[in-house]
């Protein structure tokens, strides 16, 4: 029952956060002037559709993915409704929208559970653990600003600040009596968690009470704490930092979803979904061929070059990098199995 009930969440999940994308394509798409001969959620064999106007809203069986059909966007039309022959920046925005979206969902749901806290957080120190070792330099009402070279706004900022240090030197700036001060080798305890060495945060950070605008400055924090992280690992992918085994696909991120559901904790179940759209929308405005950030690449350099690169070449790049894309998905999903094996 527990796994049905995951399986029917991460549905639901990943089901709004593709309509959501697509939404921002389509409306994009409509209020520009372009014609839609078809919206899908979903991917695969259909379900069920039906047919409002000039567009047919389909519903298909796998929830991996979804699509708006646009006339003349893969394709050479003489509509003058087709994407094709849209002015680049109309159809800039139609492909940005999708992503958009997504970002736009995270700071919604980011900005719900700031509001159902009872305080705002911060990053000013209110409590050390009796065995705390960082008391030897930080002190109570410290306001740490900075974690090495990484600033931070929020107490959730604190936690993926100090998952990059490893076990390098750390180096804090604080606020301490109106003054800004840089403390060197702050010392912190150690643990290893699946391998990666994790320092233990010893102390805690006070709560503020909430104003309207530290709210909407959280929601704002937490929202782009988020994109920072995800630009930072695909930062450490391409360098090697983080190996390809690491990455987690559906099955892993259903799994994660399942864990975050026995506690039920409903703000942590929010907070996942938010994370997870926040993650697909900066994934998909990544430059490369078969995302979204791709195709914005190609109307960039039509933009600059004052005429499009021609379908059939966007075509083939875009082909190719979709067939690298599916290996990558089937390779992330065979590690997925294999670490949900090994439990």
């Amino acid at each position: 029952m527990n796994l049905i009930v995951t399986i029917l969440l991460a549905i639901l999940i990943f089901g709004v956060i593709i309509m959501i994308h697509e939404l921002g394509h389509f409306l994009t798409a409509k209020a520009v002037g372009i014609r839609v001969p078809e919206f899908s959620i979903g991917m695969g064999p259909q379900l069920c559709h039906f047919t409002k106007g000039e567009t047919k809203y389909t519903l298909r069986l796998f929830p991996i993915g979804g699509y708006v059909a646009m006339e003349g966007e893969d394709e050479e039309s003489s509509d003058d409704r087709a994407f094709c022959n849209k002015k680049p920046w109309q159809k800039i925005l139609v492909i940005a929208a999708g992503a958009t979206m997504n970002l736009i969902l995270g700071f919604l749901i980011m900005l719900g559970i700031v509001c159902s806290r009872p305080v705002v957080s911060s990053t000013q120190i209110s409590y050390f653990d009796p065995s705390a070792v960082s008391s030897e330099q930080l002190q109570l009402g410290d306001e740490i600003l900075k974690i090495n070279d990484y600033k931070v706004h929020t107490a959730n900022d604190l936690i993926y600040a100090f998952l990059d240090v490893g076990t390098d030197p750390v180096q804090i700036t604080v606020r301490r009596d109106g003054e800004v001060i840089t403390l060197e080798d702050v010392p912190f305890a150690y643990e290893e968690v699946e391998g990666q060495t994790i320092v233990q945060l010893d102390f805690k950070v006070a709560g503020k009470e909430k104003t309207p605008f530290l709210v909407l400055k959280e929601s704002w924090y937490m929202t782009t704490g988020v994109v920072k992280e995800v630009w930072v690992s695909f930062g450490k992918l391409i360098t090697g930092q983080f190996q390809m085994n690491q990455l987690a696909g559906p099955v892993g991120v259903t799994q994660m979803i399942g864990e975050v559901a026995s506690t039920r904790d409903y703000s942590s179940i929010f907070l996942m979904t938010a994370f997870i759209t926040i993650n697909i929308g900066v994934f998909n405005l990544l430059p490369l061929p078969a995302l979204d950030g791709g195709r914005l690449m190609f109307l960039l350099l039509e933009l600059l070059r004052g005429k499009p690169v021609q379908a059939k070449y966007e075509g083939y790049v875009h082909a190719a990098g979709l067939f690298l894309l599916m290996g990558l998905m089937l390779f992330v999903t065979f590690n997925d199995i294999i670490r949900l094996i090994k439990g």
